[in-house]
């Protein structure tokens, strides 16, 4: 019972978060552009499936995905398992012991981008809008990199407890100077590709992941430590959007007669 509580009582939390959405869209509808809501029932019901889903997904987070983060990256740093020293390393913490969380980090954020729902609706935009010039599966590619690097070095900077605005300031000195370089045409969509990685499956997880492996690591503070991941999957994917740019551009040149350059 106490599984249908919670389940419950999740139904009634996103019902009250979904009332001011409904409450901006009906009002604009019916005050503003003062007409009849169309196919009225098919809008309610459409309601109904977001209410109903939201529930379920935030309920599955909660139950599977969130423990599931934690107790890999317990696991993964657990002194036990990095090393045979086992306690003698509670005053030292080297960070080459946690190889096996940077690889996990880097495999479960190239994972979960690549499923990532969002992701897959821009990349097909972005490819229709373009006629084809950028391909689905390549940006994907990019973006998906992007966070895997983001990530594997987002928990080495737990581990070696280095401060995170640090890393920030030097990542976004670094996408200003892509920017000059890059083609015009990719920008905008590079930024909004950062901003696609912090969707529904990818966050969870990420947080879940920063959390449990500051717990682990000797030293380190959950609430210091443990967030900050979710900026490296938004920062790195743009690096990597506009380097595949970049890199592209540069083999078109290299590959094309010197006319087409030239135009």
């Amino acid at each position: 019972m106490s599984g249908l509580d919670g389940m419950f009582d999740v139904l009634m939390v996103t019902v009250f978060d979904v009332l001011p959405i409904i409450a901006v869209l009906i009002g604009f509808q019916v005050l503003v552009l003062r007409r009849r809501i169309a196919n009225l029932s098919r809008v309610v019901l459409g309601f109904v499936y977001v209410v109903v889903g939201l529930a379920l997904f935030l309920q599955g987070l909660e139950q599977a995905l969130f423990p599931l983060g934690k107790t890999m990256a317990a696991q993964l740093s657990d002194l036990a398992f990095i090393s045979d020293a086992g306690r003698e390393l509670l005053d030292t913490v080297r960070w080459q012991d946690y190889v096996w969380v940077y690889c996990f980090a880097f495999c479960i954020g190239f994972a979960t981008t690549v499923a990532e729902p969002a992701l897959i609706a821009v990349s097909l935009k972005a490819e229709e809008v373009s006629g084809g010039t950028i391909g689905v599966s390549g940006l994907r590619m990019a973006v998906a990199l992007g966070v895997a690097i983001g990530l594997a070095l987002g928990t080495w900077r737990i581990v070696i407890g280095a401060p995170l605005e640090y890393f920030i300031m030097a990542g976004y000195v670094l996408v200003m100077l892509q920017t000059i370089f890059a083609p015009r045409v990719m920008i905008a969509l590079a930024y909004d590709s950062g901003g696609v990685t912090t969707s529904t499956v990818t966050v969870p997880l990420v947080a879940a992941l920063g959390l449990g492996l500051a717990t682990s690591v000797p030293g380190r503070s959950p609430m210091l430590d443990g967030f900050g991941l979710i900026a490296f999957a938004s920062l790195c994917p743009i690096i990597s959007v506009l380097a595949y740019a970049q890199i592209s551009q540069w083999y078109a040149r290299r590959h094309s007669p010197p006319s087409e350059v030239e135009q």
